[in-house]
């Protein structure tokens, strides 16, 4: 292709320099033609003269005569001349013409040439334009091997490494998976017309709870099972549908699991028994309880809105003394709300500790749908809250980067976390002293002291915290009629 368009130029620039060569000539046949013109016009001019006829000289012939024979004399040799001039003129325009001919027969070739090089390109090029493409997109035997040697690399990074492997297996559940995963179609009838079939599929179902003041035309209730009012609601409920289900699996992966250690040592592979402290968080003595690494909270911030337990004031939240039960090397996991971000993060700095993470609770319904109607929120429905971590120090054996920062959980009682931060917790910092201040009892758990008005009376196993407790509360109780 690079061959024809050079010859297809070389022809273009003889055109242009022939049409210039063409140009001039003619420019001078018409200088010649133009001056041909003028010396006739001239003779005519000077023959008919009229001074010529009314003059005569001393020997009686006149000027005019003698102008005549002179002309006479003369007008052959002018005639010879001009008919030079003129034969060498038409010689010059048939030679121009002739050259003008063949150059326009060569335009014409080159046209056509010009005309027919795209045509046979096309044609050429129209077979082998696939192949030069899939030879174009084939990689080099150079990017094959570098493809090669990053496919490798990421294949070793993605890899888990020895220890990752211990700790995956030291914190797996005992007795394998205990999470059941809830049908998409809700109820057993939805899922066997959506899949078509005669028998529901193996995930939970739920099943509708229809009173006599129920109106299915009304559709599901925004609350579910959290609605205040399931006595008198008129919109449809919910409950899972157990019925169908394997039993015997699930109480044989019971029956697997370990029963609570009474060992007091802390070790990281033993579950301990949950101890709790019925108090005011703000009266109690925390010093008696030594030093814990770990320390969650969900105060009851003061968020003005009507809300079913009582609430601490942000002067009272800022007043705590969180030194005087923590290491110098630990967490803190506070949950706040929208109002309480802010504050919660001076709350942090005043303790002692310096914002390193946070947690995003995103909240779904009883049907394990995102909740769009929520009960927060002055402006805008809260479906999420926020759980700020904090650290202080160097704590030791932490383990990074086992967690997700999300936890998708379902919205249970008022002010009920969802469990899976303890797992989170109990991974991240293992066999560590918990603590956990404004608890309720569903709050309680292996391995940590919980603290709250709510909670059923006082109950530790530690010997020791239990000896400082009923020194410091001869009565056993710090709660005062």
């Amino acid at each position: 292709m690079s061959d024809a368009w050079s010859h297809i130029q070389e022809l273009q620039k003889r055109q242009s320099s022939l049409r210039e060569k063409l140009k001039q000539r003619k420019q001078l046949a018409l200088g010649l033609t133009i001056e041909i013109g003028a010396s006739s016009a001239t003779t005519k001019s000077s023959s008919n003269s009229p001074s010529a006829s009314n003059t005569t000289d001393d020997k009686g012939t006149s000027p005019l005569s003698e102008h005549h024979e002179r002309s006479n004399k003369d007008k052959p040799s002018a005639d010879i001349q001009i008919s030079r001039k003129q034969r060498l003129h038409n010689e010059e325009e048939e030679s121009i013409a002739k050259r003008t001919k063949h150059e326009s027969s060569d335009d014409n070739k080159v046209s056509s040439e010009e005309e027919a090089a795209p045509k046979e390109e096309t044609v050429a090029s129209d077979a082998p334009v696939d192949f030069l493409e899939s030879l174009l997109s084939m990689r080099s035997a150079m990017e094959r091997e570098t493809r090669k040697m990053g496919d490798e690399i990421i294949a070793l990074l993605s890899k888990p490494t020895a220890k990752e492997k211990s700790l995956q297996e030291k914190f797996r559940s005992a007795g394998g998976a205990q999470v059941q995963e809830f049908c998409q179609h809700g109820t057993k009838q939805e899922c066997m017309k959506e899949n078509k079939t005669s028998k529901p599929c193996n995930k939970l179902h739920f099943r509708k709870i229809i009173h006599k003041h129920t109106d299915e035309s009304l559709g599901d209730c925004s609350f579910l099972n959290t609605c205040f009012h399931m006595d008198t609601c008129k919109y449809v409920h919910y409950e899972v549908d157990y019925s169908g289900q394997h039993t015997d699996k699930q109480e044989k992966r019971l029956s697997a699991l370990p029963t609570m250690s009474r060992h007091i040592r802390i070790d990281a592979s033993q579950l301990h028994p949950p101890e709790w402290i019925q108090c005011d968080v703000r009266r109690l003595d925390l010093s008696i309880l030594g030093e814990f690494s770990v320390v969650m909270a969900d105060p009851p911030w003061d968020i003005h809105m009507e809300l079913p337990y009582g609430t601490m004031s942000d002067d009272e939240m800022r007043r705590l003394d969180i030194a005087s039960f923590t290491q110098d090397d630990g967490f803190i996991f506070l949950w706040v709300t929208g109002r309480a971000m802010e504050l919660g993060r001076e709350c942090l700095q005043l303790w002692g500790y310096d914002r390193c993470d946070e947690v995003i609770w995103v909240k779904t319904n009883q049907l394990q749908r995102i909740i769009r109607t929520g009960r927060t929120g002055h402006w805008i429905n809260h479906g999420k809250e926020h759980c700020l971590v904090g650290v202080k120090g160097k704590p030791a054996g932490a383990n990074r980067g086992l967690d997700c920062d999300v936890i998708v959980a379902e919205v249970r009682a008022t002010s009920h976390k969802p469990d899976e931060i303890y797992g989170i917790i109990e991974r991240l910092s293992p066999g560590t002293r918990k603590i956990e201040l404004f608890g309720r009892m569903h709050n309680v758990q292996p391995n940590w002291l919980t603290l709250g008005n709510q909670l059923d009376g006082v109950h530790l196993v530690d010997p020791e915290v239990k000896q400082r407790f009923l020194n410091a509360y001869p009565e056993g109780t710090t709660m005062v009629l």
